[in-house]
């Protein structure tokens, strides 16, 4: 894909601008990225809902299932991702962290022989990762492999241009969320970020 950051803006093929202006507020310095899936019905309506002014959510970018990249939220300004969150002894995590949501509709419950998202979309079966690490199995959307590409190499660009740190999920810093979940299969890596 070939990207690059000029004036905290991705830059390269594939990358749309949706810009969400409610958000103001100057970060000192990410030095980690959060994982999200948008839980929503395609990359753009999922920007589009982010980016709304009454919506008191938002991120950084958002990256879909071909690989397009949208950006919401220059890479010096908080985006509202991560709300009530804790890692490594801080807390209010939107405030030095980076959010990038992730095209996928996350959890599935199995209905009559169907995989179907908590929005009624149902998953066909080869879209379907079937998670059996806990005590009974769990049913999650798959991520694309160009996604997952994708997602790596902009961590790589993100991690050469500003002191990231770590790399974890939202479920990593708040009990409340499961995302990005058990299907997102990061590269080597970026699992010691």
């Amino acid at each position: 894909m070939g990207f690059s950051i000029v004036k905290h803006r991705l830059v390269g093929d594939g990358v749309i601008r949706v810009d969400c202006v409610k958000n103001t507020q100057v970060i000192a310095g990410p030095d980690m990225i959060i994982l999200h899936y948008t839980a929503g019905a395609s990359v753009m309506s999922s920007a589009r809902y982010l980016a709304r002014p009454d919506v008191g959510a938002s991120a950084h970018l958002v990256i879909g299932r071909a690989g397009e990249v949208v950006q919401l939220v220059p890479f010096n300004i908080v985006a509202w991702h991560a709300g009530r969150s804790r890692y490594a002894g801080r807390s209010g995590l939107n405030y030095c962290s980076l959010g990038i949501e992730l095209d996928n509709l996350g959890q599935l419950r199995q209905e009559g022989g169907k995989f179907v998202a908590e929005c009624g979309v149902v998953v066909s079966f080869e879209d379907v990762y079937v998670d059996e690490s806990g005590r009974e199995k769990t049913y999650w959307h798959k991520y694309t492999k160009v996604q997952e590409r994708v997602l790596a190499e902009v961590c790589g660009v993100l991690t050469n241009c500003y002191p990231i740190d770590e790399i974890v999920g939202h479920s990593d810093v708040t009990e409340r969320k499961v995302d990005p979940g058990p299907a997102l299969r990061l590269p080597d890596w970026m699992r010691y970020y």
